[in-house]
């Protein structure tokens, strides 16, 4: 596969993981036990604002790995 056609798939595959990352984000901010605390807000706010780095990583590396 060229590297141009691993780019196109692995914007898709990084924008799906943003839309299904920032869903499931904003499904557990509302629940109960999370709305109801700020420590556990501010926490929770930083994880899921920072997680979604870790597995692009490695959609990244494949995107960018040289043709062969």
């Amino acid at each position: 596969m060229t590297i141009r056609t691993r780019k196109f798939f692995g914007t898709f595959a990084l924008l799906i993981l943003v839309v299904v990352w920032s869903l499931l984000g904003m499904t557990i901010a509302q629940t109960p036990w999370l709305a109801n605390s700020g420590l556990l807000q501010s926490i929770f706010y930083v994880v899921a604002g920072l997680g979604w780095v870790l597995p692009a990583m490695p959609i990244i590396s494949w995107m960018s790995r040289p043709d062969v």
